[in-house]
């Protein structure tokens, strides 16, 4: 008969989560709570060094940490004394472990069958707290050191004394006096005995130490002596609170951090961002749960466990983590196929993410290669790399995605790795959370490995026997609330008063986390008074906020009134006019998004052109067949997105390719006949216009890049601004005429794209695309549109399909047409 183990309650205390259900909101919401190293922690100047073979340094300055968090120890009877010599880690877990067994129905510890009720606990090395708190002993070296130093120097043994002594009152007073619960205080295994200590529970206590596999394995402890009958309820799960130096220069000599951004299943992969936390869960045999009337989260039916062998210490092996996946299997009866959702391991770091996809990926395709792709993700893009209890973190988010019937989103995986994209993967990224598909069972696993080579397996059942044919409002709001970058808007009355706000956020914009960007924006919205000074920044993340704070602060301080840089985010203005709205449509060569993005997920506007609209679904985007059509899909995005929060344009240019948008938006043709006309206008530059030509933007003005060209066979194919000008040609020539501009100290790069637009180079499509254009039913224009063909407004009964025959192989006339 298969294991069939019961979760019947459920506690956690996260970076931004101080419950599972804020834990999975979060999830889906993919909220990240990365936040700067604060110096009350760790004084990351004393150790950072982007020289990766600088001794005793990191490279990376990010983690994901729990905020405000106060133990009450009055509530728990803990001494002053007591309470000051243990790790915090011993309060975190006690108090988790408090809330889950009230989630279970045994609150303060009640009905609790004590003598077969036990206590598992994943940790490894106690906490950071406990090991600073050690530094107090190391006293007499650091003086002996310190005296040596000074008697070199030729201080007197009277001055040395006096010295010393007064340095020894400095150094000891961050740390308490070592007392009779010092010891059991700084032990990882009283951890657990101090939980079973204050519910009188007599099972067993201890502490499991699986390095990052702890609380995983301390779970499958559980449900083994649930299974032996040793245990009738089980209080499993992890705790750690270790991000001090020892912890954050280990792992990146070991190259696992990352050095720039957290990604997980990602072609980028490069390593994880550390994180903190607890979680605990109560388990039960299911029979005694459902006999007791127990509300049952999610059901354990398998577990693995295994190690690598001779493999390395640190280095993930596909051998051993097979061996603990087959064996899961064959405790549960049921096939690695059923699988719907894997939490998975999925550290970010290149080798282990390749190695756990590969895995799972070639497990699935051996029990059935006809199964439907399986989705995967990792708790730790959201919360980081939380060590002994990642486990249980993965576990709880498997449990909530089976409880709520919800697919979560692979938070942190925005270009999938290659198992994932591949004809025959077996595995897929979500990159929005997606409702549990009725035809695929209730079946969930988590994997979690650690250093030493262990590897481990649980596979999950979900209880319920109703599927849900809806998402809830609340569950529909955090799908729709991700953000690439948010916006930041300010008014005020003055500049000094506008001052002022700024200065204020200064002193936090590198303190909050990166989930906090989206709280801040939407608290600077709502307290918004309106005013005639305005500005707006936008942003991705706390540092960058910050500087760009910074700009917008100098700009003031020099008394700007108005000043606008897209490219640093930065937007001051002032007065009190309507403003006038310009819509500007951008052409090939600007970023094609064939997914949709950010405004996919949070639109249902755009979700739905998307996905009424085929797109290429593997491209890099340049190949001209494919980025034509994407680009005006983009920017119909746009327009929809515009229209849904009542932006109105009261006139619109097109760059290029863009004017088509324009036309469309000015009212000449629906969503449906611009895409049809952008697809065949990039077929017929891609079959008929010459392959062999090239592109290049210049930093000059017209006159200076005709002197450039000295009548060869490069054209002026644009008229970007009155400083940047494009040209087009053979691939060979363009190359030369970026020489001849560098050479003269001008900004010259080719553009990304596939062929000499705006010459005669394209020229041969022309015929072709007229013979489509005349096919198709263009109405007068509604509104005001200055053409970039022309550089002149356009009339109501413009002839268009002769405009747009021009637009192929003319000139770009971008600065006319804006001041126009």
């Amino acid at each position: 008969m298969r294991p069939a183990i019961a979760i019947v309650g459920m506690a956690c205390r996260y970076p931004d989560a101080r419950s599972p259900i804020e834990l999975w909101e979060n999830v889906l919401a993919q909220r990240r709570a990365f936040r700067r190293l604060p110096p009350e922690r760790v004084r990351v100047e004393d150790y950072l060094s982007q020289d990766r073979d600088a001794p005793d340094c990191t490279y990376a300055i990010e983690a994901a940490l729990i905020e405000g968090y106060d133990f009450d120890r009055e509530r728990y009877r803990v001494a002053a004394g007591t309470f000051r010599a243990a790790d915090l880690v011993h309060w975190l877990a006690l108090d988790v472990a408090s809330i889950a067994l009230t989630d279970a129905g045994f609150p303060e510890g009640q009905d609790l069958p004590r003598e077969a009720a036990g206590v598992l606990v994943g940790n490894t090395l106690t906490g950071e707290f406990s090991r600073a708190n050690a530094l107090r002993l190391r006293w007499p070296y650091v003086r002996r050191t310190v005296e040596a130093a000074l008697a070199h120097e030729g201080w007197a043994v009277e001055q040395r004394h006096e010295f010393l002594h007064k340095l020894e009152q400095q150094y000891k007073a961050p740390f308490p006096a070592v007392s009779d619960e010092t010891l059991a205080g700084g032990l990882s295994n009283t951890i657990a005995g101090r939980i079973c200590n204050h519910f009188d529970l007599k099972g067993g206590g201890y502490t499991v130490d699986g390095a990052c596999a702890s609380s995983l394995l301390a779970v499958i402890t559980a449900c083994a002596s649930l299974v032996t009958g040793d245990l009738d309820v089980a209080l499993a799960g992890g705790v750690d609170l270790s991000l001090d130096p020892f912890e954050l220069v280990g792992f990146a000599k070991a190259g696992a951090l990352a050095p720039e951004e957290m990604r997980v299943y990602d072609t980028r992969s490069a390593g994880f961002w550390p994180g903190e936390g607890c979680g605990m869960v109560v388990l039960m045999r299911e029979e005694d749960a459902a006999r007791q009337g127990r509300r049952i989260y999610a059901v354990i039916r398998g577990w693995g466990v295994s190690s690598d062998g001779s493999g390395g210490i640190t280095r993930p092996e596909a051998e051993g983590q097979r061996l603990a996946i087959d064996r899961a299997y064959r405790r549960t009866e049921c096939g690695i196929d059923s699988i719907t959702y894997f939490e998975g391991h999925g550290t970010g770091t290149s080798v282990g993410d390749a190695t756990e996809l590969q895995v799972l990926s070639r497990a699935r395709r051996a029990a059935n290669s006809q199964s439907p792709k399986a989705a995967i993700g990792s708790i730790k893009a959201n919360i980081g790399h939380t060590k002994a209890a990642a486990g249980i973190a993965g576990l709880i988010k498997a449990t909530m995605a089976l409880q709520t019937q919800i697919l979560p989103p692979t938070t942190g995986c925005d270009v999938p790795h290659a198992e994932l994209t591949s004809d025959v993967s077996a595995l897929r990224a979500l990159r929005k959370a997606e409702a549990w598909p009725h035809d695929q069972p209730l079946r969930a696993a988590v994997s979690a490995m650690g250093f030493g080579g262990i590897n481990t397996h649980v596979v999950l059942e979900g209880a319920a026997t109703q599927r849900r044919t809806a998402l809830t409002n609340s569950e529909q709001a955090c799908l729709s609330s991700t953000q690439d970058a948010e916006l930041f808007v300010f008014e005020a009355a003055a500049a000094e008063e506008l001052r002022r706000q700024v200065d204020h956020l200064l002193t936090l914009a590198e303190r909050i986390s990166r989930a906090e960007l989206s709280d801040l924006a939407a608290e600077l919205q709502r307290i918004r008074v309106p005013g005639p000074i305005r500005a707006a920044i936008v942003a991705s993340t706390p540092i960058e906020l910050a500087h760009r704070l910074t700009t917008l602060q100098s700009w003031l301080q020099q008394s700007i009134s108005a000043q606008v840089n897209p490219e640093k985010g930065v937007f001051l203005g002032a007065g009190t006019a309507q403003p006038r709205i310009g819509f500007l449509f951008p052409g090939q060569g600007s970023p094609a998004h064939l997914s949709g993005g950010a405004w996919r997920r949070g639109f249902d506007c755009v979700c739905d052109l998307y996905t009424h609209t085929t797109l290429a679904s593997r491209s890099d985007g340049i190949a001209t067949e494919i980025a034509q059509p994407a680009i005006v899909t983009a920017s119909m995005a746009a327009l929809r997105v515009l229209t849904t929060l009542g932006v109105t344009g009261s006139v619109a240019v097109g760059h290029s390719l863009g004017e088509l948008t324009a036309l469309h938006w000015a009212g000449a043709m629906d969503e449906a006949t611009l895409l049809r006309i952008a697809t065949a206008r990039g077929k017929a530059m891609v079959e008929l216009g010459s392959a062999t030509g090239a592109m290049a933007s210049i930093g000059a003005d017209q006159q200076e890049v005709k002197e450039l060209l000295n009548g060869g066979t490069v054209v002026i194919a644009g008229l970007n601004t009155p400083l940047q000008t494009v040209v087009s040609g053979e691939a060979s020539a363009i190359a030369d005429v970026i020489v001849r501009a560098q050479a003269r100290g001008l900004k010259a790069v080719r553009l990304p794209v596939s062929h000499a637009f705006h010459s005669a180079l394209v020229a041969a499509a022309v015929p072709v695309f007229a013979t489509r254009l005349a096919r198709e039913v263009f109405q007068p224009l509604q509104r005001l549109v200055v053409s970039t063909v022309t550089g002149t407004r356009l009339a109501p009964d413009e002839d268009l399909v002769r405009l747009l025959q021009h637009q192929v192989t003319f000139p770009v006339r971008c600065v006319e047409a804006v001041r126009e």
